[in-house]
């Protein structure tokens, strides 16, 4: 529909043949935007030895230093958050549940440590992609 646009990488435009406006729209050009592919069967990315990112959700049990707690195994076990927000559950003072990425793979002795903490400290932990880390993270 011509009355539509999207923000979008050059990719997408020449693999649907559309038509670019005007590129390099961001405010910072080392903004990322991530694409998602959803599916109802868990498919993640094999540990092959590279750089892979994990990205999960969990929501921390209602008790003191909850999320201290729940992060201080990815500073124990050295993993590295890349990414952190939080989101309020509800309208009262329960817990909240967090978005993480992270670098590595959960079948990595590392993660799965900081992962198996997690878990104890949280009252629910989801993971939902494991995918190989883009080149632009190995930069730094």
């Amino acid at each position: 529909d011509p009355r539509h646009a999207a923000l979008a990488p050059l990719a997408a435009a020449t693999l649907y043949g559309l038509e670019v406006l005007r590129p390099e729209v961001e405010d910072d050009p080392d903004n990322t935007t991530r694409f998602v592919v959803l599916s109802r069967d868990a498919a993640p990315a094999p540990q092959r030895g590279e750089p892979t990112m994990t990205s999960l959700f969990f929501s921390v049990r209602n008790i003191p230093s909850a999320l201290y707690k729940a992060l201080g195994g990815f500073a124990t076990s050295g993993v590295n958050l890349t990414k952190i927000e939080s989101y309020q559950i509800g309208a009262g003072l329960n817990a909240s549940r967090f978005y993480v990425e992270i670098e590595g793979h959960p079948d990595e002795s590392g993660v799965a440590l900081a992962l198996h903490e997690l878990r104890f400290f949280s009252s629910e932990v989801r993971i939902l992609g494991v995918y190989a880390a883009h080149p632009h993270r190995l930069r730094n």
